[in-house]
C-alpha cells in the first residue's frame, strides 16, 4: 500500500510539534486525523495548512477520558477502516522549580495521568487496528528529559513521565514485534525557531525492517 492510503492519527496536533507533524505526515500525501481536546481549535489549525488542509480530518479526543478514546478508535474503525501510524504527542509540562525531594505530588499525578497513562490509553485502542492490517508505525515524543543517562532533579514530574514513556516504548517493541509494528520515541530536535518534528516523521514512515524499541534523535539513537 502506497502512502496515500495510509491513516495517520496524531494526538494534541492543533499547534507546535504536533501541527508540524500534521502538516507534514499531510504533504507526504497521508490522510491525517488531527486530533485535539478542542475541536474549534483543531478546525482553526486545519485552516493554516493550505492546499494540504483537505487531507486532514479533525477529531475531538482528551486522552484522559476513555470515551473520548473509545470513540475515536471507534471513528477510525467504522469510517476509515484503518490507522497506519499513530504519533503521541499530546502531553504537558506542569512543574514549577520545585526538585524531586519537594515535588508537590499532586503535579506528578496530573502529569503521569496525561502524558503517561493517557499515551498508554490511546495505543491500547489504536494497536488492534494496526494489527489488524499487518501494518503500524507508533511514534512516542519523549523528551532528552527522560533519559536516565543524564537525569537531573529539576522538572521531576515531566522527567519521570518521560522515562516512563521510554519505558512503554520497550514494552510496545516487544510485544508488537511480528506483527509488522515498529514503536519507538523520539526527543524532537531544537532549532532557532523552535522543536522539529524531521525525526517524527522518519520513525513515523520507517519502511518494512526499520528499526524498533529505539529511542533517537536526529535519526541517531541516544542514550536511555
Amino acid at each position: 500500500m502506497d502512502g496515500a492510503a495510509r491513516v495517520a492519527v496524531v494526538s494534541g496536533g492543533n499547534r507546535g510539534l504536533g501541527l508540524q507533524i500534521v502538516s507534514t505526515l499531510a504533504e507526504r500525501g497521508l490522510r491525517v486525523v488531527l486530533a485535539s481536546r478542542s475541536v474549534q481549535r483543531g478546525q482553526a489549525a486545519v485552516e493554516s495548512l493550505g492546499r494540504f488542509a483537505g487531507r486532514v480530518a479533525v477529531r475531538q479526543l482528551e486522552i484522559t477520558d476513555p470515551a473520548s478514546v473509545t470513540a475515536l478508535a471507534t471513528w477510525l474503525r467504522h469510517r476509515l477502516g484503518r490507522c497506519d501510524v499513530l504519533v503521541n504527542n499530546a502531553a504537558v509540562l506542569l512543574d514549577g522549580d520545585d526538585g524531586a525531594v519537594s515535588a508537590d505530588l499532586d503535579v506528578v499525578g496530573r502529569t503521569l495521568e496525561i502524558n503517561l497513562l493517557g499515551t498508554w490509553r490511546l495505543t491500547q485502542a489504536i494497536a488492534p487496528l494496526m494489527r489488524s492490517t499487518g501494518y503500524g508505525r507508533i511514534v512516542n515524543i519523549s523528551s532528552g528529559l527522560g533519559s536516565l543517562a543524564t537525569m537531573r532533579a529539576d522538572r521531576p514530574a515531566f522527567r519521570i513521565s518521560k522515562s516512563a514513556i521510554n519505558a512503554l516504548t520497550r514494552m510496545l517493541a516487544d510485544e508488537l514485534s511480528g506483527a509488522g509494528i515498529l514503536v519507538n520515541a523520539c526527543c524532537p530536535e531544537r532549532r532557532p525557531d523552535g522543536p522539529s518534528a524531521a525525526t517524527a516523521i522518519w520513525l513515523a514512515t520507517l519502511p518494512d525492517g526499520g528499526p524498533t524499541g529505539g529511542f533517537f534523535q536526529d535519526r541517531t539513537p541516544i542514550d536511555w
